[in-house]
């Protein structure tokens, strides 16, 4: 077993505000995406407030969501992307959210138990922004091994093309 496990940090720019009725279906959905989630094979933890989720978080501008959790894997994290229940609200996401510019998505390897704050993930996004996929930020289509295992001379690929588009 690897002394690492997956950190995940994806942001999105909201249409309207999380109280409007253009994002109440994203709403109503938030619950059982988040169980889903919980639910789904390599799920280790998930950045939650007091309503348990993380629409309180905004660091980013009150128009700006964020998300963070952890996982054993990143084909755990990829199987639920894009392979779960989870694609259907994908499949939606243009209701609710503006295309983004810049690199909305960020993975990185923390150490088995650590949990990552929400500087620390912003921060490793600021650096995929900056420096492209490396093994301190990457993503899907460039993933790299956890620190622990045999170093490969190129990252592993893993879908990161939306099925949903």
């Amino acid at each position: 077993m690897s002394g690492y496990e997956l950190a995940e940090l994806n942001i999105a720019e909201m249409k309207a505000p999380l109280e409007s009725p253009v994002m109440a279906d994203f709403v109503a959905n938030l619950d059982r995406i988040n169980a889903l989630a919980e639910a789904s094979p390599g799920y280790v933890w998930r950045l939650k407030g007091d309503e348990g989720d993380a629409t309180a978080f905004r660091p980013l501008g009150e128009n700006t969501l964020i998300n963070i959790s952890v996982w054993d894997s990143v084909a755990a994290l990829n199987a639920y992307v894009y392979k779960s229940g989870h694609v259907e609200i994908m499949r939606r996401r243009r209701e609710w959210f503006g295309r983004m510019a810049e690199a909305f998505m960020v993975l990185w390897w923390v150490p088995r138990g650590h949990r990552p704050s929400i500087e620390e993930a912003l921060s490793k996004l600021a650096h995929l922004r900056e420096h492209g996929p490396t093994r301190f930020a990457f993503t899907f289509r460039e993933a790299y091994p956890q620190p622990d295992q045999a170093a490969s001379h190129r990252p592993a690929p893993f879908q990161d093309e939306c099925p949903a588009s």
